[in-house]
């Protein structure tokens, strides 16, 4: 099998995802997932497509992360992830699209308007 591209995005982190036919190890950044994410909840959220089709020691994955926090990055990757196992095989489609994995979550944040302290807070109104 050639390795297989594919992106994933939430709010500012982009992770494009490049999967390959190995031994299970995943690479961030030229580091290990577990070194790049510190938290065991990050970890979980990165494997969890992977977990779900008993797919953990099937592929080797490389992934460029840029933009964002941690866990906007770890949901990109793991939105990636799923992506690129769907290009192996579309017959999983049912089962990640049910827990949720296919979804790009929309949520960004809004742009900060003129004249005003945040996106929507106002200065405090004085009657005198």
């Amino acid at each position: 099998m050639e390795t297989v591209n594919a992106i994933g995005r939430r709010k500012a982190a982009v992770a494009r995802v490049y999967l390959s036919d190995g031994k299970g190890k995943i690479t961030v950044n030229d580091r290990d997932y577990k070194e790049y994410f510190g938290a065991e909840t990050l970890q979980y959220v990165v494997t969890q497509p992977l977990v779900l089709l008993n797919a953990s020691e099937k592929y080797d994955i490389q992934v460029n992360l840029v933009g964002g926090g941690v866990k906007g990055q770890a949901e990109a990757l793991r939105l990636g992830i799923t992506r690129a196992l769907l290009q192996i095989d579309p017959e999983n489609r049912s089962v990640l699209k049910a827990n949720g994995f296919l979804t790009r979550d929309p949520r960004e944040v809004e742009r900060k308007k003129p004249g005003r302290p945040k996106a929507r807070k106002r200065f405090q109104f004085s009657k005198r």
